[in-house]
């Protein structure tokens, strides 16, 4: 498991998991809060009505039946039209009923149904008369629990003395509605709040595991020999990390640089130096003169050998060390082209070649023009060296969407296939097709360093029927 994946789980745990709990303790808590809301309002309509009832129905001390129904009954034969939200209101759903001291119903709003019955167990009408709040809760069908119906009593007094109670009743099932209304919403609310945490965590997640990617393939590029700059990387502890990358990059590359160097050029050096003692050491004897003009040739070539070496492990040296390009300028590739091949007619015209240029259209790219130039010129000089004399090569100069592609074939043996992986290893050389010699090796890492500088990428494949083929890309 990644750590943006462990830091998203963990996010969504902690945050994702508060929140859920929040919204579904919300939606538990939405119909007690309705129902609390509706009982305190009963309340107010019971005392209001109880005053009215002690104003308009009580003669002589006593409640009187037909007060009442002169007092209530023409508010249920009203027709209502009320939208209420998503509740539409035709009628009054509010039960009334008055009892006498005793707890025997006088008045029953609901067609006068339980009149003359005895509602003194009833714990409105019983906490009511002894002098106490009274309110109850009774479903109408007691398995389903949207069948409540909220009750709140009121006294009925006359100089003090309770005489009676008056309850009003209120069916929820408009409320159940309403809470219904509000779950959804508040479902609604809880996914979109869940998509947006998720989203967040996300962006979250990446803000915090990006500088490790980003440090991660910088190492790999370092690793595998790739040009990379340094990212840089808010934060002051990422900071110090990426510091530390930068540091252990410079370490490890100074002594793998040194490791490698040392070994290599002790052993490319170490044949030129035995030619050059040997034929030093027989110089000493008494030989012909034409004998002694071979071997001091022979030490002139080897140690023009081991200069050529050392100048070119010195130019390598110095490009490897580099961390990104000087001064560049637009660079029309025709042009250098053209110059590079100036710069190398006396090889071309030594080995009778020909060099076809196609550049059907023009071709800039932004670089170091003097780099630049020791690439191409690299690329055709092996190119020239591998061609059988009097043979061509093409030069191909072309732009792809965003990379420019500069292509050169030759007609010569191509690469055999356990050179293949090495063509690029430093002092790794093939011997020339017709002398046998091997150059220094450093010609293609020298283009390949010059093009890991330009953001660009060489290869060397073999082309059909015979022949092998360069290609340098370069961005636009």
């Amino acid at each position: 498991m990644t750590i943006r994946t462990r830091i998203l789980l963990v996010y969504l745990l902690l945050v994702g998991g508060g929140a859920w709990y929040l919204v579904a303790w919300t939606m538990d808590t939405v119909r007690p809060r309705y129902l609390e809301s509706m009982e305190e309002s009963l309340v107010d309509a019971a005392n209001l009505l109880a005053s009215a009832v002690e104003a308009e129905a009580i003669t002589d001390g006593r409640i009187t039946p037909e007060a009442l129904h002169r007092l209530f009954d023409p508010a249920y034969q009203r027709t209502l039209d009320a939208r209420i939200y998503s509740i539409r209101k035709t009628n009054v759903d509010l039960r009334i009923y008055v009892t006498d001291a005793t707890g025997r119903v006088l008045y029953d709003s609901d067609h006068s149904a339980d009149e003359g019955k005895d509602y003194s167990r009833w714990r409105d009408v019983r906490l009511t008369l002894a002098g106490d709040y009274g309110a109850r809760g009774s479903r109408v069908d007691p398995t389903n629990d949207s069948s409540l119906v909220i009750h709140v009593a009121a006294p009925l007094r006359v100089r003090g003395a309770i005489i009676g109670s008056l309850t009003v009743g209120k069916p929820t099932r408009n409320i159940n509605e309403l809470v219904d209304v509000a779950k959804r919403r508040i479902l609604w609310a809880g996914l979109i709040g869940g998509a947006l945490v998720i989203l967040t965590g996300f962006a979250f997640s990446v803000w915090l595991t990006t500088p490790i990617a980003r440090l991660t393939a910088y190492a790999r590029a370092v690793r595998d020999g790739r040009p990379a700059t340094l990212p840089r990387i808010a934060g002051r502890e990422v900071g110090v990390l990426r510091q530390a990358f930068d540091e252990m990059r410079e370490a490890l590359e100074g002594k793998r640089y040194i490791e490698h160097y040392t070994q290599t050029l002790t052993h490319e050096i170490k044949a030129p130096l035995s030619a050059i003692r040997g034929a030093a050491e027989l110089l000493d004897e008494a030989m012909p003169p034409d004998q002694r003009a071979k071997f001091l040739a022979n030490i002139r070539n080897e140690s023009a050998r081991i200069q050529q070496l050392i100048d070119k492990l010195l130019q390598l040296s110095a490009l490897e060390a580099r961390k990104g390009l000087g001064p560049t300028e637009p660079i029309e590739l025709a042009n250098l082209a053209r110059t590079v091949l100036d710069s190398l007619t006396g090889t071309l015209h030594a080995r009778h070649l020909t060099v076809d240029l196609h550049a059907p259209a023009a071709v800039t790219v932004r670089g170091e023009r003097f780099l630049l130039t020791q690439a191409l010129a690299n690329l055709l000089q092996n190119a020239a060296e591998f061609s059988p004399i009097g043979g061509t090569i093409t030069l191909s100069l072309a732009k792809r969407g965003h990379l420019a592609v500069v292509e050169i074939d030759d007609a010569g043996p191509g690469l055999p296939d356990y050179a293949r992986d090495k063509i690029f290893e430093r002092f790794y050389s093939l011997p020339r097709p017709d002398t046998g010699a091997k150059g220094t090796g450093l010609g293609l890492s020298f283009v390949r360093e010059i093009a890991h500088l330009h953001h660009g990428e060489v290869t060397l494949q073999n082309r059909p029927p015979t022949g092998c083929q360069a290609v340098l890309t370069l961005p636009v």
